[in-house]
Order: structure tokens, then C-alpha cells, then sequence
């Protein structure tokens, strides 16, 4: 899609045009005919103003959309609704066939039209990349320049971006996208910036590292495993001396539960496991793009996890990067087992002001929440918390914390080794596993986000098509924003 700022006059322009009405205050501004502004008032009144809608009127031979909203609720509230507005208002332009069109509105502020035009670019993103038919998409969005400046425009245009190629990375096969290609993806991306340094390691350098649950997680593939290191150093003052922050992605290019294989509808959709890692490597781009005034290092352990060769197994015992040693109870446990290698190797080499880990961990986080929401858990982070808490309200990419109560450790004492790597009993696999990584941050504030229920949707919703969502990137984003303010 290509972004425009125009001087556009709602009542002249003879395009397609979309147009926001907020506030019944603009009422004489609305550029709707006697008929049309009957039938919106009529609508308005009956229709449930948190909801709003969106109606369309023939102007042959262009379409107006009006997406009627209350601006008067509560912002974050108000601004997810013009995002799902916006994915209505597209099913719309596909069905008429408007490719070009124009954005203006009354009674609008700056944010709200912002979050529309999100909602739109979010839903106009489909994987086509093996389709051989061509798809619908918005061609060129007109937006009116009274809302935004070219720069405020082009720093969104840059994490939208971010966004998609998260997408496509998530959506891509593993038989196009294995750990090694992923890992030269990356560089190829670093290679773009001054601001961003890429370390990739191969599994020789690995193993003199000793990372034992990357490796194990490994032995059933006939691809190597890699580990990634992304290192932003923020421009500006505020940046300088600072401890870093530290992301950990999951990067399990495909998931087939190793020995103890996911049966077939489990199976399925196990290209997503490396969300965590796409989502991670895509926010610290994103902040270089933008040249946000923060030190952001992603950590991305990379493998699938497959049952061939010498493949780990159940009873084994590992030893990890910190030296801790682990049971293994079952091989599709497998992500915290490289989780736990980069966490250790963030606290031995960075002194981290924080460690967040965004992970496709558990179906417990879908079973707890659905796919509403972000499952979330803190060590020694409370202010973290309440910062990313605060702009997941904002941005709607919302965090429900659970409580890492020192009790669940039970759970994860082994007989033979330091830690099992599953709980003894099925319940609160969620926090076992959440508890089991934490382990490895030690003192460090630590955050854990479990996107299993967020990183990939089996069936379109609000303004997700089906596939990869890039859920947990604006969050991110926002958040090292935020931070430093």
C-alpha cells in the first residue's frame, strides 16, 4: 500500500473516500446529502456506540464509506474500534473494488485516525507469496495532511513494515525457512543499519558455548541449529550507559514434539513456533528504523525440533549454558530448553536491565485465555509489568499476568537431575513453564510472555487475516517508546 498526504476537502473530492465521523458536533461538515445523513443519524441512534459502524453510499461512479463512531469513549477503547472498523470497511473496497481511496473525517483526532489507518494495513496483509492468483489489496490510501505530518506518517509507515516482514517470516514453511536460512535473513536485514550489529553462530560455536538444550533440541534434525545476536545501540543521549535491555525469541523453525510427536491436529500450523524469535528480531529493527533512543539485544536460538537421527529424549539429562541440569520428561517441551540457554547467556553477557522472552510456549496460555491476549508473568519486574500492562491497553495487544508463586517450584523437582523440564502434574503448565526460565534470569528482572494463543490465527479475526499476526510487536515497541520517557 502506498500512503499519501493530501489537502483533501470531503465535501469536493469526486474519489473514493472514506470518511471518519466521530463527533455529532461535525454534523454540518459531514459531505452527506439530506437521504445519507438521514439514514446515519437514523443508524447512529440505534446502532451501540462503543461498536460504531461503517455504511456505504454509492456516488457513481466512486463509493463513500463512513464509519461512524464515539469519540467521546475512553481513547485505547475508541481507537480499537476504527481498527476494526477499518477491516469492515475493506471487505467493503474488495467487494466494490476500490484499490485508490481517500481518508478525511470530522470530529477525528490525529490518534484515531491513526489507529484506522492501522486497522487497515493490518488487515490488507495476506500471505501470497505461493498464491498464483492475484489478490485483493489497497493500492494507494490518500490521507488527509490536516491529521499528520510526512515524518509522523513515515515513522509508522517503517513499523507497519516491521510488522509485515514478521508476518511473512512466521508464514513462510520450514522447507523455505530453516534456522540456517533464517539466520542469514537476519544478517542480510543488519546489514541495512549502522545502529545494528548481527552475530550469528553456527553449531560448532554452540557447542564450545556448551548450550546444551539448543543443541539437544537439534540432534533430530538434519539442519544445523543457529544462535542470533542482534545488538541496537540506541542514538542519543538518554541512551548511553544504560544496561541494555534484552529480548529472547523462541525460534523453533518447526515443531514436530520430537520423540513425543504431536499427534495431526497438533501438527499443524508448527511452522509458527519461531514467532517469538521474528517477533523479537522485528521489534529491534523497528526501533533502528526509528532510531529509538534505547540499547535493545535480541538472543534467537534457532532449530526445529524433529524426531530423526539421534534424537533427544525423554529420560535424558542435559547440561545447560549456566551449568544447571535438567530431566527431560517430554521432547515437545522443547522451547523453554532453548529459551533457558539465551536467558543464561543474557545474564552472563549483559548485565540486563530487563529480560523479556516472547515464546508460542504452551497451549495452557490458550486454554487460560483464549486468543484475547497475552499471558504473561513477572520475576523481580513489577514496574515492567505495569509498563507493558499499561501500553497493551493502549495499543490493544493486552497482558493477563499470573502469578509465579514461589509453590509452583515443587513442581519442577527432578530426582535426577536440578530441574525436570514439565511439571509433575498437568496443571499450571503454563506457570511451570514460565517458572522453569526463570530459574535461568536468576536476579534479573524478568518478564515471560506466552503469545501461543496471539502469534498465529487458524481462522481470521478482527483485522487478522488467517496466518501470522505480528502480535506482540506494537506492544514491544511501544513499550521501548515508553521506557525512557
Amino acid at each position: 500500500m502506498i500512503y499519501s498526504l493530501e489537502n483533501i476537502d470531503a465535501k469536493a473530492y469526486e474519489g473514493d473516500m472514506i470518511f471518519l465521523y466521530g463527533d455529532e458536533c461535525a454534523e454540518r461538515r459531514l459531505p452527506l446529502g439530506r437521504k445519507e445523513l438521514e439514514l446515519v443519524k437514523r443508524k447512529r441512534g440505534e446502532a451501540e456506540s462503543a461498536k460504531g459502524f461503517a455504511v456505504s453510499f454509492d456516488r457513481l461512479p466512486s463509493r463513500l464509506y463512513v464509519v461512524s463512531f464515539d469519540s467521546e469513549r475512553r481513547g485505547a477503547e475508541v481507537q480499537e474500534v476504527l481498527r476494526r472498523k477499518a477491516a469492515e470497511v475493506l471487505k467493503m473496497m474488495e467487494r466494490d473494488g476500490v484499490r485508490r481511496v481517500a481518508l478525511s473525517g470530522e470530529g477525528t483526532l490525529p490518534e484515531e485516525v491513526a489507529a484506522f489507518v492501522e486497522g487497515l494495513t493490518l488487515a490488507d496483509y495476506s500471505f501470497d507469496r505461493y498464491c498464483t492468483k492475484e489478490r485483493y489489496h489497497v493500492e494507494e490510501l490518500a490521507i488527509d495532511s490536516v491529521f499528520f505530518s510526512q515524518e509522523e506518517l513515515e515513522a509508522q509507515q517503517r513499523l507497519w513494515n516491521r510488522i509485515f516482514w514478521c508476518r511473512e517470516w512466521v508464514n513462510l514453511p520450514v522447507a523455505d525457512l530453516n534456522a540456517v536460512q533464517m539466520a542469514e535473513e537476519l544478517q542480510g536485514v543488519a546489514e541495512g543499519f549502522e545502529s545494528v550489529k548481527c552475530t550469528v553462530m553456527d553449531k560448532r560455536k554452540i557447542e564450545s558455548l556448551r548450550m546444551g538444550g539448543l543443541l539437544a533440541v537439534n540432534k533430530g534434525s538434519v539442519d544445523e541449529p543457529r544462535f542470533v545476536v542482534l545488538e541496537y545501540d540506541g542514538r542519543g543521549a538518554k541512551a548511553k550507559g544504560e544496561k541494555p535491555i534484552v529480548l529472547v525469541g523462541k525460534g523453533i523453525m518447526y515443531d514436530t514434539g520430537g520423540l513425543n510427536i504431536k499427534p495431526d491436529d497438533y501438527m499443524q500450523e508448527m511452522k509458527s513456533d519461531m514467532a517469538g524469535a521474528a517477533t523479537m528480531a522485528s521489534v529491534v529493527f523497528a526501533a533502528a528504523d526509528n532510531a529509538l533512543p534505547v540499547k535493545v539485544v535480541a538472543l534467537l536460538p534457532l532449530t526445529d525440533n524433529r524426531p530423526g537421527f539421534n534424537a533427544y529424549a525423554a529420560d535424558d539429562i542435559l547440561t545447560m549454558y549456566d551449568g544447571t541440569t535438567v530431566e527431560v520428561v517430554n521432547t515437545d517441551a522443547e522451547g523453554r530448553l532453548i529459551l533457558a540457554d539465551a536467558i543464561a547467556y543474557a545474564v552472563k553477557n549483559y548485565d540486563p536491565r530487563v529480560i523479556i522472552d516472547a515464546a508460542t510456549l504452551t497451549g495452557a496460555a490458550v486454554r487460560a485465555i483464549s486468543t484475547y491476549g497475552i499471558a504473561a508473568m513477572q520475576t523481580n519486574a513489577e514496574r515492567e509489568m505495569e509498563l507493558l500492562k499499561i501500553v497493551g491497553e493502549e495499543v490493544y495487544e493486552r497482558l493477563v499476568e499470573f502469578p509465579m508463586w514461589e509453590e509452583y517450584d515443587e513442581l519442577l523437582k527432578s530426582d535426577f537431575a536440578d530441574l525436570r523440564n514439565c511439571g509433575t502434574t498437568p496443571q499450571a503448565g503454563m506457570i511451570t513453564a514460565g517458572k522453569f526460565l526463570a530459574h535461568f534470569a536468576k536476579e534479573v528482572p524478568y518478564v515471560h510472555l506466552d503469545i501461543a494463543g496471539v502469534a498465529y490465527f487458524t481462522k481470521g479475526q478482527t483485522y487478522y487475516r488467517a496466518g501470522a499476526s505480528g502480535y506482540g510487536m506494537r506492544l514491544l515497541y511501544g513499550y521501548l517508546q515508553l521506557v525512557n520517557s
